[in-house]
């Protein structure tokens, strides 16, 4: 008798051969082999008799060869042409290159099911199908009561092992499998949302029965398909819900909010704060009065004030006599964090310092002694802070910025270096809510979903290389009204390899071509103290073209810029491309985003520009990026935590993350069924991968 983690070796018509072909997709047990689900679902106890065809329609038929011939043509190669007969009539079925299938499999007599789209061949004036679907089929039983007269399971092949195959080693797994599979979902879950139970899940969604509804079947909406999809995300948030409740059982950093505090707090604020902003600042603040620490997500569009909202927990923090880290991925937006830091929180008169590479050694180590000693109050740095030396006398509260390019490890070995200190993870851009479920779901979420006043929108335009000098004659205008311009390239250099543009050409050019204005080249090669004069440059008004690569994506403020090119913008990611935008269109000027691209670009990349020109909302170009990249490339890399599903589908199956989301906090909240949920999940959780 089989259980769910008995290797798949054992299943009958496997053995060790094709044990190692279904490990080369991760199937090497019994539930990694009955959780390789079907890729389509065709009714085969419905066949359409030869006779009865209609052109255009989806056919599935089962005949025998009748004859098969192979064609030599001068302009498709050699064509298998197959005539079929199931007595009422005759068709073709035609495979272009694809002779090599006459002998070994289409001999006379044989019998067959084809599947694929009825076409008329006004050649010969008769019914064809072209490169279809096939199944060839023995005699016996057996393959009659696996492969037609119901509705057929069709898998995707693996390592050789054909979707016929797969169907019949399947069947066997489930015959040979125990009656009484274990389920892991609570019964009074299963009733409440009419989700079948496991053994019937795993029986129905191989092998469904005449009343399951092909339609759902095949667009993954039966309810065998819901349970299994159910059952990942549950397993995920469950563990999130168990982490939420982890943190919340140890003892945090505890902060007061007295009147003087929250008179500090106005003192950095350099507008009026908008609505959202003081709803997520007291979202924060109730998190730092209680006893356990915060872990809280803060998310919002580009320019939406995410940083002040920072700088507001740090006043709390070090109000309380508490040190402050802000930790940046880039040393670009780590100087640019500092300057921040030092003009915003100038009237508290905090000392401020930064974690950067190249400092000497010996400044290096008097600067680590003042942090040590506490000394220094607010500390901003990249993965700098995270090495053995450095070290904290009092560290409160902990940000991070850009958290997707970090991983959650990265992440608690900052929160390390203090006494279970508060934490405040921020995003570039806005993450799709399922995506930000799945990444994040054990941090509390905040939003900032409104604008400052007084900007004016950003417009966008899409542009080919031919209109170039018509695009510097605009970029000229702007530079004779007082204003200032960004031009970014995807590289530094010039390559063999790659036909791109390159930032160290395109200065040399453009200080040409902007002869007269001061043009400033600004790149991640840079030693940190040219690109923090660079910038402090530009920020000043001292140069008027800024020429970089993506090191301005974040971070840089300069509300004079009121036009950016974006050279060979087909080459960068939306969620990038939004971003790069965001540094245009920082004051009440008008400001332009130009996207210049070849002539010619794929499909995807057209998308991507379309969806720029016609939307400057994060959040919609967010849904837009994941529909476009899927979860896993968008997430960045597999260190970000993004889980691995074999079933469920963040795309499309958002409605079941939310109320898996639901159930598994519900659940976890009932402290007598927490250790019964751990046990039995804790055998699933190769369903997922958590990082």
């Amino acid at each position: 008798m089989l259980r769910l983690d008995s290797d798949v070796q054992y299943v009958k018509g496997v053995g060790p051969r094709r044990a190692g072909l279904l490990a080369s997709r991760d199937i090497r047990t019994v539930q990694d082999l009955l959780l390789h689900l079907p890729k389509s679902y065709q009714d085969r106890a419905h066949f359409i008799p030869l006779s009865g065809l209609k052109i255009g329609q989806d056919a599935a038929v089962h005949a025998r060869v009748y004859r098969s011939r192979v064609i030599q043509t001068r302009t498709r190669g050699r064509i298998l042409d197959v005539i079929l007969t199931d007595g009422s009539s005759f068709v073709h079925a035609k495979w272009f290159h694809g002779a090599y299938l006459q002998t070994r499999e289409f001999s006379a007599g044989r019998e067959v099911v084809l599947f694929g789209r009825v076409d008329f061949d006004r050649y010969e004036s008769k019914f064809v199908f072209f490169n279809p679907e096939f199944e060839l089929l023995d005699e016996g039983k057996d393959s009659a009561s696996l492969d037609i007269g119901r509705y057929v399971p069709v898998y995707e092949e693996v390592g050789g092992i054909t979707s016929r195959q797969l169907r019949h080693i399947i069947a066997a797994a489930l015959a040979d499998s125990a009656k009484d599979i274990n389920d892991p979902l609570p019964e009074e879950i299963l009733e409440a949302h009419g989700l079948p139970d496991l053994r019937t899940c795993l029986e129905r969604v191989h092998f469904p029965e005449p009343d399951d509804e092909l339609t759902k079947l095949n667009q993954r909406r039966s309810p065998y398909h819901r349970r299994l999809i159910f059952e990942e995300f549950f397993l995920l948030e469950l563990i999130f819900a168990l982490r939420r409740i982890q943190s919340r059982s140890r003892e945090g950093v505890r902060f007061e909010t007295s009147e003087r505090i929250r008179q500090q707090v106005k003192m950095i604020l350099p507008f009026h704060p908008t609505a959202a902003q003081k709803r997520v600042l007291k979202e924060i603040v109730d998190d730092l009065k209680a006893p356990y620490p915060m872990v809280r997500l803060l998310q919002g569009d580009v320019g939406s004030g995410k940083t002040i909202v920072a700088f507001e927990a740090i006043v709390i923090a070090v109000s309380n006599g508490y040190q402050a880290a802000l930790m940046a991925p880039t040393e670009i937006l780590a100087e640019q964090h500092f300057l921040n830091a030092k003009r915003i929180l100038a009237p508290l008169n905090y000392r401020i310092a930064v974690v950067r590479r190249g400092t000497k050694k010996a400044e290096k180590q008097e600067l680590l002694e003042k942090i040590a000693s506490g000394e220094i109050q607010v500390i901003v740095g990249t993965h700098a802070l995270l090495e053995e030396r450095t070290l904290f006398k009092s560290l409160g509260m902990v940000i991070i910025d850009e958290q997707h390019r970090f991983g959650v490890v990265q992440r608690l070995q900052l929160m390390a270096k203090g006494e279970n200190p508060n934490t405040l993870v921020m995003t570039a851009t806005p993450i799709p809510r399922t995506l930000a479920m799945t990444l994040y779901g054990d941090l509390d979420l905040s939003v900032i979903d409104q604008m400052p006043p007084g900007r004016s929108p950003i417009r966008t335009v899409h542009v080919m290389e031919r209109d170039a000098e018509h695009i510097y004659e605009m970029i000229r205008s702007e530079l004779k009204q007082g204003h200032q311009a960004y031009v970014v390239y995807p590289v530094i250099e010039e390559s063999e390899k790659i036909d791109l543009k390159s930032a160290t050409e395109g200065f040399k050019k453009l200080s040409a071509i902007f002869a007269g204005y001061r043009v400033a080249l600004l790149h991640g090669r840079l030693k940190s103290e040219q690109k923090e004069q660079t910038m402090a440059a530009f920020a000043a008004g001292e140069s008027h073209v800024l020429v970089s690569t993506t090191v301005i994506e974040v971070g840089v403020d300069v509300a004079n810029a009121t036009i950016m090119l974006i050279q060979h913008a087909e080459r960068f990611g939306l969620a990038q491309l939004h971003q790069l935008r965001g540094r245009v269109g920082r004051g009440a000027q008008q400001s332009l985003c130009i996207l210049m691209t070849p002539n010619r670009i794929n499909d995807v990349a057209r998308e991507r520009i379309r969806a720029m020109v016609s939307s400057t909302d994060g959040f919609r170009l967010a849904e837009v990026d994941l529909q476009l990249r899927g979860p896993g490339e968008m997430a960045g890399t597999r260190q970000s935590g993004i889980p691995e599903f074999r079933v469920a589908n963040l795309m499309t199956d958002g409605e079941l993350l939310s109320l898996a989301q639901q159930e598994a906090q519900r659940w976890a909240d009932r402290s007598e069924e927490r250790g019964r949920l751990i046990e039995a999940l804790s055998g699933k959780a190769r369903l997922v991968t958590v990082g």
